[in-house]
């Protein structure tokens, strides 16, 4: 009579198996916590909006030497500069090719001058200059400053004509506080509601939501998981049944 044992499976993945989940597993770890970090960045900045946003609209001199102006309404009322003028290049709507209007606005109450973003306005044709009528006499403006650019954004060089307007492809204030030769606020508005002066406002939102970082760590952490599910998969192995004889 004869009885044959197997032993249980044997957890032996090789070098190679074991080297490779070693670097991709933390990395796959890695990318997942960094979306959740960008997920809670987003989710701040957002509510930091929206309180902002539903503060009550103040005059340009009631943001004076505050250390945080960003999406706060403002009201103003004052004239533009006709001439000074930036077209703001690379900006499309629903797939359409256009740019935003930079123009220096001088507000009336505190005297002081700082470029308003006046919308976007389709540029089917960049052979031909495109015409921005400059609103005649005071105008009430109801407006949200921005927050200050990322670093490393610089003026673009190319021009539509010798002068003014001026086209650029990214803001640099300190560039166009130069070239417009006017001592100008260090923050821009832009337009909220339409009025004489807007143009297109359909502003576009935040690139990325809190919640798509959340989904995308979530793809992260699950991609972790189904790599050390394969390597414990791939590295247990059967031992060779052991036949064992009895006469």
């Amino acid at each position: 009579m004869s009885a044959t044992s197997y032993a249980l499976p044997r957890f032996a993945p090789g070098w190679a198996l074991t080297a490779f989940v070693g670097f991709f597993l933390p990395v796959l770890l890695l990318l997942g916590f960094w979306q959740l970090d960008r997920a809670e960045e987003k989710r701040l900045l957002q509510t930091r909006m929206d309180q902002s946003r539903s503060a009550v609209a103040v005059p340009v001199d009631a943001l004076q030497g505050s250390d945080d102006v960003a999406w706060r309404p403002v009201q103003m009322q004052g004239i533009f500069d006709p001439e000074l003028i930036w077209f703001l290049d690379n900006r499309t709507r629903d797939g359409n090719a256009g740019l935003e209007v930079l123009q220096v606005f001088i507000d009336a109450d505190s005297g002081k001058r700082l470029i308003v973003n006046r919308g976007w306005l389709p540029w089917p044709d960049r052979r031909q200059v495109p015409h921005v009528r400059t609103p005649r006499g005071s105008q009430r403006l109801d407006a949200e400053a921005l927050p200050p650019v990322e670093t490393g954004f610089t003026m673009g060089t190319a021009n539509v004509v010798p002068g003014w307007p001026k086209l650029i492809t990214r803001i640099d204030m300190d560039a166009m506080r130069e070239a417009s030769g006017e001592t100008l606020l260090p923050w821009m508005a832009r337009l909220r509601t339409g009025s004489d002066a807007a143009l297109t406002l359909d502003w576009p939102k935040l690139p990325m939501t809190s919640s798509k970082h959340t989904a995308y760590a979530v793809q992260w952490f699950a991609l972790a998981l189904a790599l050390l599910a394969l390597f414990i998969w791939a590295g247990l192995r059967p031992d060779t049944p052991e036949k064992n004889k009895n006469a």
